[in-house]
């Protein structure tokens, strides 16, 4: 029987009545002369109300909790809730009364789909969920007071003294929607801006109001679960508190490696029976991986991995977790899903759950938004660096013309040939020329010159850094892929290894493949070596490395949410390193990756990866008449797909199917084959022999060149990245300089009197003039200016008052401090005389003026190079009262 010619009472055979079975509900016929007390944990069916009888009637401990309104499996749900509101008024006998209605729990469902109300409270929205509750769960819902809850949650002072202005709006905010019965919920911030913290405690808020007992705390990989269990159990909910010592954490089973050798490992493993029977007395939260949960849901089979590094959950199984088993959830990383596959399995897992649903995220998308729907609070990257919580980041644009236009060998190039499958290489010489597009580099051939090539330019730039601050830069490289024998990665090594000279263990790698990458991944994060590290994707998501100065981007990125998670290893401030005042990125692909994203919004949606149908599936549906042109060219897609990508024994095998095995043909004829000959088209495709050829057809071997003689030209340049998200060249930048310069001398005072009256030059003149250079639409820093005049004019260290002068008139001349203060002094100082003591204050007070470019009396009184001999009233004694108009005279000299 088709599903058309169901009926009612079919469905609720075939479909309803082994779901409520599955929840632990008896079916029960209805008999006026038994108690309710005699049905225990019965769905009754057709019960008697006096607004007529209810399909279903869901009865425990003496007392109707729910109505179930039935409808055949073609007809929607969602518009018959009120039949069950109208059955709920008429249970006049039911001892429950909440402004009229008797019955508090409300279904209707066809079967496939089921929607719940609680009608307790005006604000409750209906929703769907995946299965019936069980009579626990109605008993448990019917003694929790939600308001009663919310005001306490309301009553609670939030001022933890560890959290941030923007963590309590956020917390203000999720408690909002909370209060105002909203189920699901998006929180975006920065990545680096504290969302692990935030959130632990906003959970534990939640749990003490008795909103939330019972929470899990999803994650996307393992590594990101042990960084959690250590957030909760460092978190200190209460004066000498820890969360762990007031409510119970939980965890799935780690690996001792998962933890740094000197940290406790003692993670309380979740008892099963926590899961499949949830008692109203639990209050823990559960840290998990959706990985594992997915398997504990619906079997191993469903499972889809998370990246390079994520190990199988061998120890998980399916087991019967009810709907209820969570208050709350709060899906970390929630982004992720990039494939169809994942983001059906990412969907399933949470629609399991009849729950209060929080995503966190740094990067909303589409998929994000609209499963969560509401996003109420947002603190982005640009609110970060400004309020100074996150660093800004400056720009490398490298171009390689490898990278961009692909390798071009001649006839007789020297070539390595590749077997991927034994690593064996055989050297060949080219006999025709041979080319490689950009988007087959490292996957189908590699020139190792130009890698080379790139890194020899980021040795530069880090070997300006050392010089600048003292300290190689932690460099992160994201390589192409890590693939057995044609390594991307393992040949950045090797050859970073060379370029940089400084041993094995200040070059490595960490992905899936080495041993104990979590291990490796905290070596990087909390020791000097090694200095960089190569990876994939281990390190593109949930990994706080805040040391990092500089990320690499040898490896091309499409997706927006992968790109902005790349990116955000370096946002964070410096720990060791606490004067990192920003990071730099290398865009190895001449400044193109910036340029693509930079136009993507935080809400551009993503294209996904991989389909989410099998074509056995799109077949059936071309067979079904489902959308039958929309399908047709899928499938036509799919097999000229097919037709790229088989061998010359594929061919042969198609050949018994279709004409000449001439797959591309028979593709691009498909439409009209379907529209003269339906059935007889459909019965080749549905053969199970050709559709079974069309999963398991034999590819090419892969074969992998190593282009030895193709040479590279590289060169780089420093970008300046402004407020406005753009990239200048530092010609460009110092232009708009010397724009904004022109414009605002009414606007600015610093500028004013430099350029009109540098007799009124003081500290506090300086002070605002870089605080409103800083703050411009193009971030006119002084170490971004220093730099552009560096590289433009070949001047190192020009000082901010040449800069004002040089940008207002091109005559003057570039100094640096050290110059200008040292003129300023000759000039002031010139045909005097003085006595040995005021020749020691002088050379004090030329130290000042180098390093501060201003001067006035109450740094004598709080600078220690001069606070230490005296200060104030010792420096005027040893001038003989004339140091005021002396530092006058300094200050205007400087400013001059």
């Amino acid at each position: 029987m088709s599903d058309r010619t169901e009926g009612e009472w079919l469905t609720r055979k075939q479909r309803i009545d082994p779901k409520l079975r599955i929840a632990g509900w008896k079916l029960a016929k209805f008999d006026s002369s038994r108690s309710l007390d005699s049905y225990d944990r019965c769905a009754i069916e057709e019960y008697e109300t006096a607004n007529g009888p209810a399909d279903y009637a869901l009865c425990a401990s003496g007392r109707i909790l729910g109505i179930v309104e039935a409808k055949k499996v073609t007809r929607s749900p969602q518009g018959v809730l009120t039949q069950a509101e109208r059955y709920s008024h008429g249970c006049e006998s039911n001892p429950l009364n909440f402004d009229g209605f008797r019955v508090p729990f409300l279904y209707s469902t066809n079967g496939e789909i089921i929607w719940h109300h609680d009608i307790r409270h005006a604000l409750n929205r209906s929703h769907t969920i995946s299965g019936f509750h069980t009579p626990d769960a109605l008993s448990e819902m019917l003694l929790r007071d939600l308001n009663r809850a919310c005001d306490a949650l309301q009553n609670q002072p939030n001022n933890h003294p560890r959290l941030r202005p923007y963590q309590i709006e956020a917390n203000e905010a999720i408690e909002a929607e909370i209060t105002n019965r909203k189920r699901e919920m998006l929180v975006a911030m920065a990545t680096g801006t504290g969302k692990t913290f935030m959130m632990a405690n906003e959970i534990y808020r939640l749990m003490k109001s008795g909103v939330a007992k019972r929470v899990l705390f999803l994650v996307d990989r393992r590594a990101l679960a042990a960084q959690a269990v250590r957030t909760f159990a460092s978190f200190e909910a209460e004066p000498n508190l820890k969360f762990d010592n007031i409510y119970e954490v939980y965890s799935q089973r780690f690996h001792r490696e998962d933890f740094d050798a000197d940290e406790r490992f003692d993670p309380k493993v979740l008892p099963t029976s926590y899961l499949t029977n949830p008692q109203p007395s639990h209050a823990f939260v559960y840290v998990c991986t959706i990985q594992r949960m997915t398997i504990n849901l619906f079997g191993r089979e469903s499972m889809f991995t998370a990246g390079d590094d994520e190990n199988e959950e061998e120890d998980a199984d399916r087991i019967n977790i009810p709907i209820h088993a969570f208050d709350l959830i709060v899906a970390d990383e929630c982004h992720q899903g990039y494939t169809a596959a994942e983001l059906s399995t990412w969907r399933q897992t949470l629609d399991h759950f009849d729950a209060i649903k929080i995503g966190l995220t740094a990067t909303p998308a589409s998929h994000t938004t609209s499963y969560f729907k509401e996003i109420p609070f947002r603190y982005t990257y640009e609110r970060a660096v400004r309020e100074g919580f996150l660093v800004d980041y400056d720009v490398v644009s490298i171009k390689s013309d490898v990278r961009m236009n692909g390798i071009f060998l001649s006839e007789g190039a020297q070539v390595g040939v590749v077997n991927p499958a034994t690593g064996v290489e055989q050297l060949d010489m080219l006999e025709d020329e041979r080319k490689f597009d950009a988007a087959e580099i490292e996957e189908k051939a590699t020139a190792p010159e130009s890698n080379k090539r790139i890194l020899e330019e980021i040795r530069r730039y880090a070997h300006e850094h050392e010089e600048l601050y003292g300290r190689f830069p932690k460099t992160l490289i994201f390589a192409v892929n890590d693939l057995p024998h044609t390594s991307h990665a393992d040949q950045l090594v090797e050859l970073a290894r060379d370029v940089f000279g400084q041993g094995d263990a200040f070059v490595r790698k960490i992905t899936g493949t080495v041993d104990r990458p979590l291990q490796r991944i905290r070596e990087f994060r909390n020791r000097n070596m090694p200095g960089i590290v190569v990876t994939v994707d281990m390190l593109s998501t949930g990994v706080d490395i805040p040391d990092l100065e500089f990320i690499v981007f040898l490896r091309p990125v499409k997706s927006r949410i992968l790109f902005e998670q790349m990116l955000g290893r370096g946002t964070r401030r410096g720990e060791l390193h606490t004067d990192k005042s920003h990071f730099t990125v290398f865009d190895c692909f001449d400044g193109t990756l910036l340029e693509y994203f930079r136009q993507a919004t935080s809400i551009t949606e993503e294209p996904l990866q991989q389909e989410s149908r099998t074509i056995i599936e799109i077949i059936e549906d071309i067979w079904n008449n489902r959308d039958r042109e929309y399908n047709t060219r899928c499938l036509v897609k799919r097999l000229q797909r097919i037709n790229k990508e088989m061998s010359g024994d594929a061919r042969e095998m198609f050949a018994a199917y279709i004409p000449a095995g001439d797959m591309s043909s028979f593709a691009k004829e498909l439409p009209q084959r379907l529209q003269r000959d339906f059935t007889g088209t459909m019965a080749i495709l549905r053969d199970p022999n050709f559709q079974n050829l069309l999963l398991h057809y034999p590819r090419p071997p892969r074969v992998f060149i190593r282009a030895y003689d193709a040479e590279d030209t590289v060169f780089s340049s420093w970008l300046v990245r402004g407020a406005d998200g753009r990239e200048y060249k530092p010609e460009d930048y110092l232009e708009a300089f010397s724009r904004f310069v022109q414009e605002n001398p009414d606007h600015i005072e610093g500028i004013r009197i430099l350029l009109n009256s540098p007799k009124d030059w003081n500290t506090e003149a300086l002070t605002e003039l870089r605080t409103k250079l800083a703050s411009s639409h193009l971030r006119f820093t002084e170490e971004n200016l220093q730099r552009a005049h560096r590289i433009h004019y070949q001047k190192a260290l020009v000082d901010i008052i040449s800069m004002i002068k040089h940008a207002a008139s091109k005559e003057k001349p570039l100094l640096t401090a050290e110059e200008r203060v040292k003129f300023a002094i000759e000039k002031v100082t010139a045909g005097r005389s003085f006595t040995p003591e005021q020749m020691q204050w002088l050379g004090r007070i030329q130290n000042h003026l180098t390093e501060n470019l201003s001067i006035d009396a109450a740094d004598f009184d709080t600078v220690p190079v001069l606070s230490l001999h005296g200060g104030w009233n010792r420096a005027n004694k040893d001038f003989h009262g004339h140091l005021s108009e002396l530092i006058r005279a300094f200050n205007e000299a400087v400013a001059a």
